[in-house]
């Protein structure tokens, strides 16, 4: 009595499916794994003392997180700062690093950033080439986007952008084919819609350690 056999090669009796198909299922975990993955903005507020940020920081790289835009700078309360951390990673992982966050004695609060619920905004400067050829194209370009000119050489304009990373992202492949030769891009701050603020109500605890 012959074998059966399927197109993916051999079948394995004991398993019930061919050898193309386990590879398949070998490969299954990693691949939803990687489909898994999702992009998180936390702001986080801390106490305005040296070493936080060196803490926090150090806290994810432990983690193997690969941080993808952080910003820091003061809030309306001079005793308190605020950080703005995006990552890509599985949901559970990032619910562990946050627990480890909130142990840490300087952390008031983090919140996770939903995108519909926030403004969200980061700052590019980039140098473009823009001869007297292609300059009219290239201020078409800018206009579209409502990016301004703030510098002007010969050769080359240097355009301000602001808006969030997909706004932006379009924008640097408008102007690629022109040539870009230099470019800087500010991490992302963002703020949720509405009246609400996390600021007002991580406030007291800053009171109490003083």
């Amino acid at each position: 009595m012959t074998e059966p056999k399927g197109r993916g090669g051999a079948w394995t009796e004991e398993r019930g499916t061919s050898d193309e198909g386990r590879r398949r299922l070998k490969g299954a975990p990693e691949a939803s794994r990687r489909q898994s993955m999702t992009r998180h903005t936390l702001s986080v507020l801390v106490e305005n003392k040296p070493g936080v940020l060196v803490r926090i920081a150090g806290l994810f790289a432990r983690r193997n997180f690969n941080i993808d835009s952080l910003a820091v700078g003061p809030t309306e309360h001079e005793e308190i700062s605020r950080i703005t951390i995006v990552v890509n990673c599985e949901e559970h992982p990032l619910e562990q690093v946050t627990k480890q966050l909130n142990k840490l004695i300087n952390v008031l609060k983090i919140v996770e950033l939903e995108p519909g619920a926030t403004v969200q905004r980061e700052l590019m400067l980039i140098k473009v080439r823009a001869d007297a050829e292609s300059r009219s194209r290239v201020l078409e370009a800018v206009n579209l986007f409502r990016a301004k000119v703030v510098d002007v050489a010969l050769d080359v304009i240097t355009v301000e952008a602001t808006g969030n990373w997909e706004k932006l992202d379009a924008l640097i492949k408008v102007l690629e084919p022109f040539g870009i030769k230099e470019l800087v891009q500010s991490g992302m701050v963002a703020i949720g819609r509405g009246g609400r603020s996390i600021t007002d109500r991580a406030l007291r605890p800053v009171e109490r350690s003083a």
